[in-house]
C-alpha cells in the first residue's frame, strides 16, 4: 500500500507538540525554544551521548497537565548520509504514535522528508495486530517545496515496492499494464496479437508457457521544451519459476518479484512527471510470466526477436534478457532516444559478486556511465560500475542462430557480464546502461530505509539522475 504517513509543514513549533524532536550535533547544543529544567548540553553527556547520527535521548517535559516527550536526536556531520539516518531512526521510534513533531535540521531537507516516509512504510495483508507506523509527520521549520520532493520521491519508491511486493497470483501482466495506467502519463498496450504482429519474440516465447499471457507497456512523459530523450526498459517477469529449466523451491520464494525492474521504471516515470522534470523520458515494461507447461518453450528453442536477430534457448530461466532484448531493439529501432538504460533483477552471480547493498552498473558511454554513478552517490542506490569484457563474448554463440541466451558450456563463469553482453547486442549503438539488481531489489531485513521484501532500487536514482 502507499505509504499512509502523513506530511505537513509548519512555520513554529505547536506549543501542543505531545512527541517533539529536536536536533542536536557534535556540540551537544540543541536549539530549544523552551526550558528542560536541566542545561542541555548537561543532560546529553548525563546520557554520554555523542551527536552521532541516528542517536536519541528521550527526555519526559510538561504538557499542561499531561507528559509529553521530546526526543533530542543527533544529526551527525548533517551529510545526506546523516540526516537518513537520523530520519529513519525518528520514523522508526514514533512507530504506534499518532503525530511526531519534528524540528527539521540544517541540510537537504528533501533527503529527510524522503528517509522519514520510507522508514514508514509498510505492505501486509493481515488484520494481525501490531504497531503501525506514525500517523503523521509534522515538519517545523523546513522548506515545503524540499519536502514535497522528499514526498514524492518516498510515495514513488513505495509504488514499486508495492507492485513488487503483490502476490503473483494477483499480479498477471495485464495487472501490472491496468497500474501502469493508472499513474497519470499516457500510455500504450501490446496484447499478445500485437506483439505477434510486431514481431516481439522474446517476449511471448517467455509467456507462452502462461495462461496469463505477456504484455509490452509503453509510458510517455513529453514535457514541453524537453531536448533530450530517454528510454527506460524494465524487466517485469511477474512471477520466475524458471520455465522448463525449473528453479528450486526455495529460490522461487521470491520470484514475484522478478518484475521489480519493471515497477522501478513506472514509478520513476511517475515521479518525474509529477517533479515536473525537463527532460522527456519512455518507459518500456517487457512484462510476462515464465511458467512450465505443455506450450512452454523448452531448451533448444530457436525465437527471432524484433529486428529479425535469432536466439538459440539453452535455459529458459535466463528470461529476463529475452524479454529485455525485444524492448531494447524496439527502443533502438523505434523511439531512438539519447540514452537507453535498462534495469532488471537479472542475475543471481552479481549477488556473488556484489552483496546486497550496491547495485551494478554496466554501460558502453564514459558520460553515462559517470552521470549514474553519481547520481546512486547522491540518492543512496549506490552502484559499482561492471566491466564489459569483450574477450567474453564467444561464451553467446550459438552453431545455430545468432547467439545463445545463456554461456555454452562454463569456460568463463561471469555470470552477470556475459548477460550483460547479450543485451548490449540489442541496444544498437546508442549510449546504453544496464543496471543488474538483482541484489539490491530485495531485503531481507527491516533496517534503514528498507523493509523486508522489495527494496524499489533504482527510483531514487534515476529520478535523482533525470530531475536535477
Amino acid at each position: 500500500m502507499p505509504i499512509e504517513t502523513t506530511t505537513s509543514v509548519v512555520s513554529e513549533i505547536p506549543a501542543e507538540a505531545e512527541l517533539l524532536a529536536v536536533p542536536y550535533s557534535s556540540d551537544l547544543d540543541p536549539a530549544l525554544s523552551f526550558d528542560l529544567h536541566v542545561p542541555p548540553a548537561a543532560l546529553l553527556a548525563h546520557y554520554e551521548a555523542k551527536g552521532e547520527a541516528g542517536e536519541i535521548v528521550e527526555v519526559p517535559v510538561a504538557r499542561g497537565e499531561a507528559v509529553g516527550r521530546v526526543l533530542l536526536y543527533g544529526v551527525g556531520d548533517g551529510s545526506p548520509k546523516a540526516l537518513r539516518k537520523a530520519a529513519v531512526a525518528l520514523t522508526r521510534r514514533a512507530k504506534g504514535r499518532e503525530t511526531l513533531t519534528v524540528v527539521v535540521p540544517d541540510g537537504d531537507g528533501a533527503v529527510f522528508a524522503e528517509a522519514a516516509l520510507l522508514a514508514a512504510y509498510t505492505f501486509k495483508v493481515t488484520s494481525s495486530p501490531g504497531k503501525k507506523p506514525v500517523s503523521a509527520l509534522v515538519f517545523a521549520g523546513a522548506d515545503e517545496q524540499a519536502v514535497r520532493r522528499g514526498e514524492i520521491v518516498a510515495q514513488a519508491v513505495a509504488l514499486a515496492r508495492d507492485l513488487a511486493n503483490t502476490p503473483a497470483s494477483v499480479k498477471s501482466p495485464a495487472w501490472l499494464a491496468e497500474r501502469a495506467g493508472e499513474q497519470g502519463v499516457p500510455v500504450r498496450v501490446w496484447d499478445e496479437d500485437e506483439l505477434r504482429a510486431g514481431g516481439f519474440g522474446g517476449i511471448l516465447a517467455v509467456g507462452q508457457g502462461s495462461a496469463n499471457p505477456p504484455r509490452l507497456i509503453q509510458l510517455s512523459y513529453d514535457p514541453p521544451g524537453a531536448t533530450r530523450h530517454v528510454v527506460l526498459v524494465g524487466k517485469g517477469i511477474t512471477f520466475d519459476s524458471g520455465g522448463l529449466s525449473l528453479k528450486p523451491g526455495d529460490n522461487m520464494k521470491v520470484q514475484k518479484t522478478d518484475m521489480a525492474g519493471g515497477a522501478v521504471v513506472i514509478a520513476a516515470v511517475s515521479a518525474l512527471a509529477k517533479l515536473g522534470a525537463k527532460v522527456r523520458v519512455t518507459g518500456l515494461v517487457a512484462a510476462a510470466e515464465n511458467m512450465p507447461s505443455g506450450s512452454a518453450q523448452r531448451p533448444s528453442d530457436v525465437i527471432t526477436h524484433y529486428g529479425g536477430r535469432t536466439v538459440e534457448v539453452l535455459n529458459t530461466d535466463a528470461e529476463g534478457r529475452l524479454v529485455l532484448a525485444d524492448a531494447l531493439a524496439y527502443a533502438d529501432d523505434t523511439l531512438a532516444p539519447d540514452a537507453l538504460v535498462d534495469i532488471a533483477t537479472l542475475t543471481g552471480a552479481i549477488s556473488v559478486a556484489l552483496g546486497r547493498n550496491v547495485g551494478a552498473v554496466y554501460a558502453t558511454s564514459e558520460d553515462l556511465a559517470g552521470e549514474l554513478l553519481g547520481a546512486g552517490q547522491a540518492s543512496d542506490d549506490r552502484l559499482w560500475r561492471m566491466p564489459l569484457i569483450d574477450d567474453y563474448a564467444p561464451a553467446l554463440e550459438s552453431s545455430i542462430a545468432d547467439l545463445a541466451n545463456v554461456e555454452t558450456g562454463s569456460r568463463y563463469g561471469a555470470g552477470s557480464i556475459t548477460a550483460a553482453l547479450f543485451l548490449r547486442e540489442f541496444a544498437g549503438k546508442r549510449p546504453w546502461a544496464h543496471l543488474d539488481v538483482a541484489g539490491v531489489g530485495r531485503s531481507t531485513v527491516d533496517e534503514g530505509v528498507l523493509t523486508k521484501g522489495a527494496t524499489g532500487f533504482g527510483v531514487r536514482l534515476l529520478v535523482e539522475w533525470l530531475s536535477r
